[in-house]
């Protein structure tokens, strides 16, 4: 079976759920490591006031015994404490008179999901329908869920990390990361950079942006070391490795664009300099470079997978733009509901979750296995085969 992730819940709703299916048997799981990443996600400077209310823990409902993975789907669920506030406002069974006195929103956000939503599925007269389940909370449940697939990835010889490599407007890298990069990064600092020594700058940028009613958006960067060659395919478009991580990324609320390696500079590059010299070694096959982030024609090859995510300022504005309001047609400003200043952090650690899983999928695509010792023995078997022409770092454990 392969990898699946359904996520389920409303942003003011009782909970978040995600359904990951196709989990080997036999995996022992992290309780503390999951809720370690549903930490991460909450952090950092210039988050909204629901940060100050919610304090993530995984609650794990199936496919789990003692402590190890069953081989049946996984079931994660994430309390909203919040839901309290808004019980009224979400009740899914409010009688017709009770949902009707309820305050609508009819004055969609630009940049947001909620006129084309809206228009979508029919929800014109309340927009809260939309933005309820549109809302970045539901990468609460993505997080959980690649919390699981980190603790996979990791018993294959697998580690992601991730990072802020820009913030409004600021750039603190240049090019693409590696992962000695994102190793400088403090997961307690206030915005998870890859330049510490620059995050009392950014975050006075941060706070003059709150002082303005602005917002401000960045790039992230994920990368993952020990990533075996030959995940993903040339055979069959959708198969292909750099495509799917580039459709999850880009599912990431607010990511309007993606990068494989170094998707963005090689377009202004001659050819003898864009690509990555193939080179003997005592260890095995290296590259002199990693323009191509570890992916050529859609197959992973061995060297460090590096993503970037570029995402714009968040669309809740405290001084709101023009708007319109749905139920008169009428000139108006837009909705405004508690917001952060910026979640450029929080993305990076959503970014790395998405990534996660996507290797995790193409990992147990290529390797499969009901059990994670079937798993492991096809992926030592897989190193054997290569010999002294496997990539200088694919170690398998």
């Amino acid at each position: 079976m392969a990898l699946e992730l359904v996520t389920a819940g409303e942003s003011h709703g009782r909970e978040m759920v995600a359904v990951l299916s196709g989990v080997p048997a036999g995996l022992r799981l992290d309780r503390e490591a999951i809720d370690h990443e549903l930490s991460r996600r909450q952090h950092g400077h210039g988050r909204g006031g629901r940060q100050k209310i919610e304090q993530d823990r995984v609650d794990l409902r199936a496919g789990l015994r003692d402590g190890v993975t069953l081989g049946s789907p996984l079931v994660l669920a994430i309390a909203n404490r919040d839901w309290e506030n808004w019980s009224r406002v979400m009740d899914p069974w409010a009688v017709e008179e009770e949902a009707a006195a309820r305050r609508r929103l009819t004055s969609p956000r630009p940049g947001h999901a909620d006129l084309a939503g809206a228009w979508k599925y029919d929800h014109t007269s309340d927009l809260r329908n939309v933005l309820e389940r549109a809302s970045a909370r539901e990468t609460a449940a993505r997080v959980a869920a690649g919390a699981v697939c980190k603790q996979l990835l990791a018993r294959c010889g697998v580690q992601v990390r991730s990072g802020v490599l820009a913030l409004g407007g600021v750039t603190l890298l240049d090019g693409p990361p590696s992962f000695a990069d994102l190793m400088k990064v403090n997961d307690r600092s206030p915005l998870r950079t890859v330049a510490p020594a620059r995050e009392a700058e950014l975050v006075a940028l941060v706070d003059r942006a709150k002082h303005d009613g602005e917002t401000l958006g960045g790039v992230v960067g994920v990368v993952a070391r020990g990533v075996p060659p030959g995940l993903g395919s040339y055979a069959r478009w959708e198969d292909r490795l750099d495509g799917q991580i580039a459709q999850v990324v880009m599912a990431v609320q607010a990511v309007k664009a993606v990068a494989i390696g170094a998707g963005i500079e090689t377009p202004s590059l001659p050819g003898s300099a864009a690509h990555d010299a193939i080179l003997p070694g005592a260890a095995g096959l290296r590259r002199g470079s990693n323009r191509a982030g570890g992916i050529e024609g859609g197959v992973s090859n061995g060297e460090e997978i590096v993503v970037r995510g570029f995402m714009k300022p968040i669309s809740t504005l405290r001084e709101p733009l023009p708007s319109v309001d749905l139920a008169t047609g009428k000139a108006t400003t837009a909705a405004y509901e508690r917001s952060d200043v910026t979640a450029v952090p929080a993305c990076g650690v959503i970014a790395e979750a998405a990534v996660a899983f996507v290797l995790t999928r193409a990992l147990l695509a290529k390797f499969g296995g009901d059990s994670i010792g079937d798993t492991l023995a096809a992926l030592r078997a897989f190193r054997r085969r290569l010999g002294k022409l496997r990539p200088a770092g694919f170690v398998a454990p």
